[in-house]
């Protein structure tokens, strides 16, 4: 199933709720991760605190990935941008 992502305040849901489909306890997730409890809680009530390796991590652990996807109707012929 795919979640869409709009905002950075829709990640602490979607974590929170991945977690718990998995019938996962903060605490367990935290040993997955080798952290504490109290950093699952920390991260899922502001995902930004950490860094993208990390958020990987948390994913890997939850069993999903991050999928980007190109919402241009053009978007199997356009070239990808590279400038900022």
């Amino acid at each position: 199933m795919d979640y869409p992502i709009n905002f950075s305040d829709q990640l602490k849901q979607h974590l929170r709720a991945l977690r718990r489909a998995r019938g996962l306890t903060q605490t367990q997730l935290g040993e997955l991760l080798g952290i504490g409890q109290v950093r699952v809680a920390d991260i899922e009530r502001d995902p930004s605190a950490i860094s993208v390796a990390q958020l990987f991590k948390v994913l890997a652990a939850l069993d999903v990935r991050l999928v980007l996807r190109d919402q241009r109707p053009d978007s199997a012929s356009a070239a990808p941008k590279t400038s900022w």
